[in-house]
């Protein structure tokens, strides 16, 4: 008769191994993260990427300080106070945006104005926009001026015609010398409509 065969069974892996192998899995995460604070680390003073710092990263994503994508950034790292960024804000945001590295992080703001593109997500960076421009304690309103300068950052790039209205009309009126949350969501809603009546006066003639 032939001899059985019997399968030998795999013995179970060592915890040895099992530890390694999760250690090596946790030592790739650390390594990300350590890449991200070594970055926040490059344009960070005292703890804190303060103005300086954001000039220093403008430079090295090759772009002015006032380009919109500064402030799109600032909406992904859900930044607290103009011109600053903490290294927890800037952990979180980045990990978000899977960035961990200065490539990566050029790659990831320029995507970011199609991320707006989305109804949804542009009302929340328009609410954020007014939000991070309130630079005082119990800070409720922002003056014309600057609200002109944030319709035009904002949202000029798809409503050109409805924003140059507004800001000529805000430029010469009188009655208001700030603006308050509610008045800048309103905005908002006032170039959609707007908008929408120009697609549907195009499409009759």
């Amino acid at each position: 008769m032939p001899r059985s065969c019997k399968r030998k069974s795999s013995a179970p892996p060592s915890p040895s191994r099992v530890k390694s192998f999760s250690d090596s899995r946790s030592g790739k995460a650390k390594t990300k993260d350590g890449v991200r604070i070594d970055l926040f680390n490059k344009y960070a003073n005292n703890g804190i990427i303060d103005p300086d710092g954001i000039m220093v990263l403008c430079k090295d994503l090759e772009m002015e300080h006032t380009d919109v994508r500064m402030l799109l950034l600032a909406w992904k790292l859900k930044a607290a106070k103009l011109g600053y960024f903490t290294q927890d804000e800037w952990q979180k945001g980045l990990k978000t945006c899977k960035v961990d590295s200065l490539s990566s992080l050029k790659k990831a703001v320029s995507e970011l104005g199609k991320e707006v593109k989305e109804p949804s997500q542009l009302e929340d960076f328009h609410s954020f926009a007014f939000r991070y421009h309130l630079t005082e304690e119990k800070q409720k309103y922002i003056d014309i001026e600057t609200i002109c300068e944030l319709l035009n950052l904002v949202l000029r790039s798809q409503f050109c015609l409805q924003v140059d209205s507004l800001i000529e009309y805000l430029k010469v009126q009188s009655d208001y010398k700030v603006i308050n949350l509610d008045q800048w969501v309103n905005f908002l809603r006032f170039c959609r409509e707007h908008f929408a009546e120009s697609l549907t006066m195009l499409a009759l003639l």
